[in-house]
């Protein structure tokens, strides 16, 4: 199953899948990006329930110019690491993190790799002329 939410709502449905329908297991928590739609960047949550042996995913997207979510990890500590992997690649900010920082890129990379406005070679690059890659 796949819910697709409006970000308004995102946390009150998360907590409600969590609270009364036992979704207690957040998998995974990913960004997305589909140049083209007037919400462009969104999170995908996966969630799973231990007791029932339920997954959904729940999708929520947002705007390039508001790309803010509120955190999950109230809900479920393991969002911690997912939402900034999340910010990291994707850009999206997480309002409420405790530590909303990047996790792999250096503090001042200019951009988000995960993006697919992104470009794949990397420009700053020196060693193009590495034969080992056949460049």
């Amino acid at each position: 199953m796949v819910y697709v939410v409006p970000k308004e709502k995102i946390h009150e449905v998360l907590s409600l899948l969590r609270d009364e329908l036992d979704f207690n297991f957040l998998t995974s928590l990913c960004g997305m990006h589909f140049p083209g739609l007037e919400l462009e960047l969104g999170a995908v949550y996966f969630l799973h329930s231990m007791r029932n042996g339920h997954r959904i995913r729940v999708k929520t997207f947002v705007s390039m110019k508001d790309a803010t979510l509120p955190t999950a990890t109230d809900l479920w500590p393991t969002a911690n690491w997912m939402e900034r992997e999340a910010y990291d690649f994707f850009g999206l900010h997480f309002t409420g993190h405790p530590n909303l920082k990047r996790i792999l890129n250096m503090e001042d990379f200019p951009a988000f790799p995960m993006r697919k406005d992104y470009p794949l070679e990397d420009p700053t690059r020196e060693d193009k002329n590495d034969t080992f890659f056949g460049r």
